[in-house]
């Protein structure tokens, strides 16, 4: 457990309102259902494009039958669920930045959850370390929202082991028609048999990985010297050389990991977020919409 979470959600709101202006006046808030495979989404019928309309949504085979400009309307038949299943486990109390990983998480939550809401769809919440710790099920008011950040930033549900199917299945037996799902983690310590359980859960859940990596997961302190390093799980240290071989062994092996994490993700039709805690998630945020969007047209 953690005494003390230094979360600063407020700054975290006027960076997003920022950002928020962008992605209103490129169109990203008004077609994130469809950037996310168009669920909810049903085509209803054409009707003439007008100068404030976007032009990427000109359907220029009709647009020449007709010989005018025409846009597709749609009719939403549902709110989109959208869960963001956050990992509160020891590894994610680690940090060599300003802030720690969980930290940097609860406050990426925050953002996303409160960009989700502004684009009509619900939200809800997992945390969990070798099980699910606090759920919230989806839901769209303001007062919502703040339940939401008020379990984010409750110190009682962060730290314990780590496991990420047990999380997984419990969001696949308790919801119920498919939805989005932000699993959010710096996913080190792997258990047995996950990539299973991801491939398993990929009909149910559209799923997007946001890997949440600090710096020294991923390098060794650049000065040379010996530091100990411990398991987050088990407490046990060990002491090490940070020779040029050590660092170079330690890097070769991180990057092999994250390829084959990446890899697994990939192969269920899961996207993949990569961000480190030594910058800020708002323009990696940003520029992972735009390649869906892209993707999507």
């Amino acid at each position: 457990m953690v005494a003390e979470l230094r979360i600063n959600v407020n700054s975290v709101m006027r960076d997003l309102d920022v950002a928020l202006g962008v992605l209103t006046e490129t169109h990203i808030v008004s077609r994130f259902r469809k950037i996310f495979k168009g669920k909810g989404l049903d085509f209803e019928d054409f009707r003439e494009y007008v100068s404030s309309d976007d032009a990427s949504e000109i359907d220029w085979k009709a647009s020449k039958r007709a010989n005018r400009l025409l846009i597709r309307q749609f009719r939403e038949e549902r709110d989109m669920d959208v869960f963001f299943m956050v990992d509160v486990s020891n590894s994610m109390l680690f940090g060599s930045t300003e802030k720690l990983k969980h930290e940097y998480a609860a406050e990426l939550v925050a953002a996303l959850s409160h960009f989700v809401l502004r684009s009509g769809d619900k939200i809800g919440l997992v945390l969990f370390t070798d099980k699910v710790v606090k759920f919230l099920p989806t839901g769209k008011s303001k007062n919502h929202h703040y339940v939401l950040l008020k379990h984010l930033l409750t110190p009682r549900f962060y730290g314990g082991g780590f496991k990420i199917s047990a999380a997984l299945n419990f969001l696949k037996r308790t919801t119920g028609d498919k939805c989005l799902v932000f699993l959010i983690s710096d996913f080190i310590g792997m258990e047995r048999g996950w990539e299973k359980t991801v491939k398993d859960v990929s009909g149910k859940f559209d799923g997007v990985a946001v890997i949440v990596r600090d710096p020294r997961d991923q390098r060794l302190p650049p000065e040379s010297g010996r530091v100990v390093v411990s398991d987050p799980y088990s407490a046990k240290e060990m002491l090490i050389d940070c020779a040029d071989k050590a660092r170079l062994g330690f890097e070769s092996y991180v990057a092999e990991e994250e390829r084959r994490l990446k890899e697994v993700f990939n192969s269920a039709r899961w996207d993949c977020l990569e961000i480190s805690t030594k910058e800020g998630f708002i323009l990696p945020v940003l520029k992972f919409l735009k390649r869906r969007e892209l993707l999507f047209r």
